[in-house]
């Protein structure tokens, strides 16, 4: 082997070395979420709803926290009510960074769902928490948006209808970025190690 061809052998191999290194150190660098990684996801973008004192909110009002922003109504049998209980649970189970988590429970059911039975209900699990509601003409607009499957299912009754609803809550970093879909019956232990991550300088 000539010299030339040698030296250009071991530059060749410390290029490939160093780049084999940087690769290692971008993938020690990603966090290993536990729930469905959406990073840079084109849908759950942002929304603008009245919450339940009919102020206007956006994702930008909640910069510097995780966002947690489940889809559901005030008279779910099960799923809701669990969910919003594990929120609760998880945000006690973060301690001091409880106050970096806010939990957004938008309702698919704004006909009954007014904000007095939504300020009722918010209560029930955690003050901080806060209750979005989209007008009717609203709602098809934002589940659209949001890729959210709900579908009124009648009762014996006008009122005593039930509402089926898509059942994960979507997590957005403290930029405001849509990062993860936790799936219903993940387990709090999954999210609050998520957001752990997400609170990380």
């Amino acid at each position: 082997m000539h010299k030339r061809d040698a030296i250009r052998l071991i530059a060749g191999s410390a290029l490939l070395m160093g780049f084999t290194g940087f690769i290692a150190a971008c993938s020690q660098d990603k966090p290993k979420f536990r729930n469905i990684d959406i990073t840079g996801a084109d849908y759950a973008r942002d929304f603008h709803l009245a919450d339940q004192d009919g102020v206007v909110r956006t994702l930008s009002d909640f910069r510097g926290k995780v966002v947690v922003m489940f889809f559901g109504y005030t008279q779910c049998p099960d799923v809701c009510p669990t969910t919003m209980a594990e929120l609760a649970e998880a945000k006690k189970a973060l301690g001091q960074q409880g106050d970096k988590l806010q939990v957004l429970f938008v309702t698919v059911d704004p006909e009954r769902d007014t904000p007095q039975v939504l300020k009722a209900y918010m209560a029930n699990f955690d003050p901080t928490f806060l209750a979005l509601r989209p007008t009717p003409e609203q709602l098809p607009e934002l589940a659209k948006a949001y890729k959210v499957y709900y579908k009124k299912v009648p009762g014996t009754t006008p009122t005593s209808y039930t509402m089926d609803h898509s059942a994960g809550s979507y997590v957005y970093d403290t930029k405001g970025n849509v990062r993860l879909y936790y799936r219903y019956g993940s387990g709090v232990a999954a999210l609050v190690s998520d957001i752990r991550l997400l609170l990380r300088p």
